[in-house]
């Protein structure tokens, strides 16, 4: 019997090309297009983005000779993604709101909805692979073969029950052969642009976007100096990340940068760059997928933020809390960004960055 794919299509060429694998490999294949973003003059802009992307996601359809679907996501996205971002940023952490749309919404409230449509497995135009080891009795979750483009830093919040049913048609291509397989057959999107900002938020200017949608979350305050010395005003933490050096609004004629926030008094810590390396992070909400525990002191590499490299450390379990001790120091590990744990090309797992050290 075939099996019928749900594809989240976005309009870009990653999932078209997802799509006519998809075909070449047997599977009924449908596409659907996610409307997440919220209407209202404070999304206006991506509003429009988004309605663009979903005529070209509904062509591409149309051209392979696939049904779409429009599946409305804006109230779950609101509550779930924006609410959180904000609430994040109001209390001194620095969120990564793609993290967790991909675990409540991409491949949450994605996947209930695609059991509606009859779907046996859904599948999204990611550079990841999933492997389901027998000695384990694990499903993997491994590094695409694109280096630059692999998304599994995005990707350690998905359960076991998630990827069983999930397919990843790129994980053994680049970047550039997925172009040219898109070129060669004829898909339009094959030289779309990548998108690299936040969905919900333009120019990537998430101060104002919060001082709009919540202004009483702005949280001015003061800077200060490892002494608590006042040195001057700031706008609002939520303007405001570790390790941060431009856009300060300060002149203290050295290099300063963000090494502390505090949401309770609103003080945040200017510091030279020394000051921002740690050797010891503590995780929250964690998931683990190479294994189901952590009984013993682990080696393992680790990510402290997308598009950095991998750094070695011992992960250990006190408390159902997981602790990273790293070799050596690393640079501004900053709470409410997710540390992703692997070994070799396997994702063992990660969480949120709570506290560090």
């Amino acid at each position: 019997m075939t099996r019928r794919v749900i594809l989240g299509m976005s309009g870009g060429v990653d999932s078209s090309v997802s799509a006519l694998l998809l075909q070449k490999q047997g599977y009924e294949v449908a596409g659907a297009t996610m409307n997440m973003i919220p209407e209202g003059n404070l999304f206006k802009e991506k509003y429009c983005s988004l309605a663009n992307a979903t005529e070209e996601a509904k062509l591409v359809a149309k051209d392979l000779g696939i049904e779409h679907y429009i599946i409305d996501l804006k109230q779950e996205f609101d509550k779930n993604i924006i609410e959180s971002f904000v609430r994040e940023y109001s209390l001194g952490y620095t969120p990564n709101p793609c993290i967790r749309c991909n675990k409540y919404i991409k491949f949450g409230e994605f996947l209930k909805e695609t059991k509606k449509l009859g779907g046996d497995y859904i599948s999204t135009g990611h550079y990841a692979k999933v492997e389901y080891d027998k000695d384990r009795e694990r499903y993997l979750l491994k590094k695409a073969k694109d280096s630059k483009k692999d998304q599994t830093y995005f990707l350690y919040n998905l359960k076991q029950e998630i990827l069983k049913e999930v397919l990843f048609p790129l994980g053994d291509l680049t970047k550039d052969e997925v172009r040219d397989i898109g070129e060669k057959s004829g898909i339009f999107t094959y030289s779309k642009k990548d998108s690299e900002e936040i969905c919900f938020i333009n120019k990537d200017d998430h101060g104002n976007f919060i001082k709009t949608r919540n202004p009483e979350l702005i949280g001015v305050g003061n800077f200060i100096d490892e002494e608590g010395n006042v040195l001057g005003e700031h706008k609002g933490i939520v303007y405001y990340t570790i390790g941060q050096r431009r856009g300060l609004g300060i002149a203290l004629g050295k290099r300063v940068f963000v090494s502390k926030i505090n949401p309770k008094t609103k003080e945040i810590t200017l510091s030279d760059d020394e000051s921002l390396y740690k050797s010891r992070i503590e995780l929250k909400d964690y998931n683990l997928i190479s294994l189901d525990d952590i009984l013993e002191p682990l080696e393992v590499t680790a990510k402290i933020r997308h598009g950095v490299n991998e750094y070695k450390a011992l992960v250990t379990k006190k408390d159902d809390k997981l602790f990273l001790e790293f070799e050596k120091p690393v640079r501004a590990p900053s709470r409410g960004q997710s540390a992703v744990m692997y070994n070799g090309d396997i994702v063992v797992g990660g969480g949120i960055i709570e506290n560090v050290w």
